[in-house]
């Protein structure tokens, strides 16, 4: 199986840097709508069978163009939203974007029992997470399936369960929106094959 995970485009809260995370979230920005189609023309001939988006607004809407030229009807699986920013929600400030940061970050280096405030713990996100994959695997198969997701969850999924990079990796590196990271199952383990325009060996 390939996942295609893919950041949504561009919305008023990246603008701002406020931790938008709960449902619906905002939509797309008119510059958010051009990424959406640009990014459905470089996914078009991946031989995706699948397309999966999480419950927010932008997903959908980064996901429509794609599903549109494909022909694929997307699926929403709430297991791949964002990491819930909880008591932290809608904040912008400093200090609280590096709280929700480090969290998410203390997960990818293994610190899963580590709480955001208010929210979820690792062990909860990944749990969520890896269930939505075995949901996209029961229709999708051996095959290709693309994820319209979040940047701090993709970026935290793949450093902690990829076994090619590991969680300084991930945390190094900023997922711009609609950055797209590519990761195979090759026996069990995944393996992240592109992160943005940067290709991995194993």
């Amino acid at each position: 199986m390939r996942l295609i995970l893919v950041r949504h485009g561009q919305t008023r809260a990246n603008l701002t840097r406020a931790l938008d995370t709960a449902e619906p979230g905002a939509p797309l920005t008119a510059v958010g709508h051009q990424q959406a189609e640009a990014v459905a023309e470089e996914l078009a001939e991946t031989g995706a069978s699948g397309i999966f988006t999480s419950p927010l607004t932008r997903t959908g809407q980064t996901a429509a163009p794609l599903a549109r030229k494909l022909g694929i009807e997307p699926v929403v699986l709430p297991g791949i939203r964002e990491i819930l920013a909880a008591d932290l929600e809608m904040r912008s400030d400093l200090e609280s974007v590096v709280e929700y940061h480090r969290v998410a970050d203390s997960w990818a280096h293994g610190d899963l029992d580590l709480r955001m405030r208010g929210g979820e713990s690792g062990w909860e996100v990944f749990a969520r997470y890896n269930a939505a994959i075995e949901l996209a695997r029961g229709v999708v198969g051996d095959g290709v399936a693309v994820f319209f997701s979040h940047g701090a969850v993709i970026r935290t999924w793949a450093g902690y369960h990829a076994g090619n990079v590991d969680a300084g990796f991930t945390t190094r590196r900023v997922l711009l929106n609609t950055g797209v990271v590519v990761v195979d199952d090759v026996n069990g383990r995944w393996l992240v094959r592109r992160w943005m325009d940067e290709v991995l060996t194993d």
